[in-house]
């Protein structure tokens, strides 16, 4: 068997938050669409899914033309079959995570993020799949009191915590 292992950058719009993961059936596109307008509804978002059957369409939903064409690019990028995109504006990923994780058809999630983002794909003769994903930068060091206390006025302030 010849497998090759390659990175694949991802580059999608400023002050967005991407999910990237894995999924099984057609109807994904639309579910994730109604997970996301019920539960966050001010959300600005696009939703794209590529079969890996069939016709092998990317799939595609939302209420952000820009960020559904965002979608479309990263799936490109990506080139596997069976894995889905969602770019969020005016919500954050732990707004809908659990939800999207609740729907039928979602098998994994690889990374949710608004960080530099690199997919590890592998090749082979069939097709491309992920391998997983490097998302963001390695650690700098360890917080201090001052940066603890950052981070919990930063929590207060966006209303994550009281």
């Amino acid at each position: 068997m010849n497998v090759e292992i390659h990175d694949v950058q991802i580059e999608y719009p400023e002050g967005c938050n991407i999910i990237i993961g894995q999924t099984h059936f057609i109807k994904t596109a639309e579910d994730l669409y109604e997970v996301i307008a019920t539960t966050v509804p001010q959300a600005r978002f696009g939703v794209a899914f590529t079969e890996a059957s069939g016709p092998c369409l990317i799939r595609t939903e939302g209420n952000d033309e820009e960020l559904v064409q965002g979608c479309v690019q990263v799936l490109n990028a990506i080139g596997a079959g069976h894995v889905f995109c969602v770019l969020l504006r005016d919500a954050y990923p732990i707004n809908v995570l659990n939800q999207i994780k609740n729907c039928p058809e979602v098998c994994h999630i690889y990374c949710a993020t608004a960080n530099p983002l690199q997919v590890i794909v592998a090749s082979t003769l069939q097709g491309w799949g992920i391998l997983g994903v490097i998302d963001g930068l390695p650690p700098k060091g360890v917080e201090t009191d001052e940066d603890r206390q950052e981070r919990r006025d930063l929590l207060r302030r966006i209303g994550y915590k009281r």
